[in-house]
């Protein structure tokens, strides 16, 4: 008999050792959604009503009348599902006419919709990457774009963030084979922006395809909320494929990859993720097409956000609060270790407030924080006690921390 690991024993050791470092992770289910109100419960059964600071909903749209209204209509005309996968009998009108206004509002030949975001970029990076060639990464990019370049089986190169010069160092570390330099738009994580200009002539210099992953950007950045490529000057010729997220500032669920039109073209022939899995439902991209139309017209939504983020800065900087450098509506407060993270979600809860503890992996080691957003559903008064329960969560969680030492 083979003397294999029992991998039920390897499972039940990663928990203790996540128990032990602060880093388990557990769902909460949202009973009831009004706005930024959520009725929530925990594991035991327990429900309260929170204010939520911890959506990506960043234009307030996701229970929007008329896009609530779109997937109605849509789902009553057309079911629930597509039936099938785009390039057999689910490519519906809706769909068609969602990736057309996605690449009009972006200023781009094409536009193809995928059912996510990681779907997306590995359709992207799998369809454009052999095992001869290279994609560099920012280090801090999210992980969907790490496993894409793993899946697809290229040679990885990351750099440090934001890091033009490792960047282009990486590049030159392999001249031969197709290249990509591969970047978050806005990070997550952080909220801060990419160098984009500065990228995109390293990625010209080197004769490597800029992807950006602009989930974050869209809707909320650069005019008409176009993004963070078109904030930054760039167009097709110098950032030639970026993702746009659907569920995110837009309130729903999918992704679209968006640029070259020889280059989606290619994706919508090859591209496993899309050729080989069941297309949006309907409803959902009547829901987005309504929600897009909203988020180019709509100019007040992402002038409300830019007021918060700055009056939210402005308080939590008076309090002592330990920020990120963002003007996006990611706004990131460091706390240090794993346990002072988990110890101020829990003092914002019982205060009223949903602001998620983020820990490594999904950020480096030490930079456990709260991730705190905002949308334009939030009111200046709902911003400013958050930022004072904030500076109360971190004194009780340093007072907790000298009760243990002492």
């Amino acid at each position: 008999m083979p003397d294999r690991p029992d991998l039920h024993a390897r499972v039940v050791a990663q928990r203790e050792q996540r128990s032990a470092d602060a880093g388990r992770r557990t769902r909460r289910e949202v009973l009831r959604r009004d706005g930024v109100h959520c009725e929530v419960a925990d594991a035991q059964g327990n429900t309260r009503k929170l204010l939520n600071f911890c959506s990506n909903d960043y234009l307030g749209l996701a229970q929007h009348f008329a896009v609530v209204g779109a997937l109605q209509d849509a789902a009553a005309r057309d079911g629930a599902g597509a039936a099938a996968s785009h390039l057999v009998c689910g490519h519906h009108a809706v769909h068609g006419a969602l990736e057309r206004e996605i690449a009009d509002w972006l200023e781009v030949p094409r536009a193809l919709l995928f059912g996510s975001g990681y779907l997306a970029s590995l359709a992207v990076l799998q369809s454009l990457l052999g095992d001869d060639d290279l994609c560099v990464q920012d280090r801090l990019n999210h992980a969907s774009l790490i496993d894409a370049a793993r899946l697809a089986g290229c040679r990885l190169r990351r750099y440090p963030h934001g890091d033009v010069e490792g960047a282009l160092r990486q590049l030159r570390s392999m001249a031969e084979g197709a290249a990509m330099l591969v970047t978050d738009g806005v990070f997550s994580m952080d909220g801060d922006v990419a160098p984009l200009r500065e990228l995109a002539v390293a990625a010209r210099v080197q004769q490597a395809l800029l992807y950006v992953d602009d989930a974050h950007g869209i809707g909320v950045v650069g005019p008409e909320g176009r993004g963070s490529i078109t904030a930054a000057g760039l167009d097709v010729a110098s950032a030639p494929l970026r993702l746009a997220t659907l569920g995110k500032a837009l309130g729903g669920y999918g992704a679209a990859v968006a640029g070259d039109a020889d280059l989606v073209d290619h994706l919508a022939e090859t591209a496993r993720p899309y050729v080989y899995t069941t297309a949006l439902p309907p409803a959902q991209a009547a829901a987005a097409l309504a929600a897009v139309k909203l988020a180019r017209r709509e100019h007040w939504r992402r002038e409300r956000l830019q007021e918060l983020v700055q009056r939210f800065r402005a308080r939590a900087e008076r309090h002592g609060l330990q920020l990120l450098p963002s003007d996006t509506p990611i706004q990131p407060v460091l706390c240090g270790s794993n346990a002072n993270a988990l110890a101020m979600s829990d003092s914002l809860e019982r205060d009223g407030y949903w602001v998620a503890a983020i820990r490594p992996p999904t950020v480096p080691d030490g930079q456990a924080r709260l991730r705190v957003t905002f949308t334009a559903a939030h009111e200046p008064v709902q911003v400013d006690a958050l930022a004072d329960a904030l500076a109360v969560a971190r004194d009780r969680a340093v007072d907790a921390a000298s009760s243990r030492v002492a």
